[in-house]
């Protein structure tokens, strides 16, 4: 199996994918990886982030030595999160949080 196989989202439809690209267009990088790469602290700030938030986006700085799929790889294995996107050395992370009120969530279709 090839990287780009391993990293394909496994539990969000197309629809669902295209949606939550919507959603993640203008939002700001949360997390940023650096020079440090991918410690403990990072994956321990994306799991709150994404407790927060459900859709984040994270870059990989200039400085990092980290490949993109390896922090994809990484990040979605850790949290438990699913990529929705990559674009150059931006990655769309979502994990739906059932313990926000409702009226917060992220509503996504089952389709």
């Amino acid at each position: 199996m090839d990287i780009k196989e391993e990293i394909q989202t496994k539990k969000l439809s197309g629809k669902q994918k295209k949606h939550l690209k919507g959603l993640g267009h203008h939002l700001s990088p949360v997390i940023l990886i650096g020079k440090e790469g991918m410690s403990q602290r990072l994956i321990d700030a994306t799991v709150q982030e994404l407790r927060n938030h459900e859709l984040i986006k994270i870059k990989i700085g200039t400085n990092s030595n980290v490949a993109k799929e390896d922090a994809v790889l990484t990040l979605t294995a850790a949290t438990g999160s699913e990529l929705v996107q990559l674009i150059g050395k931006s990655l769309l992370l979502y994990k739906e949080n059932t313990e926000r009120p409702q009226d917060e969530r992220i509503s996504l279709s089952k389709n």
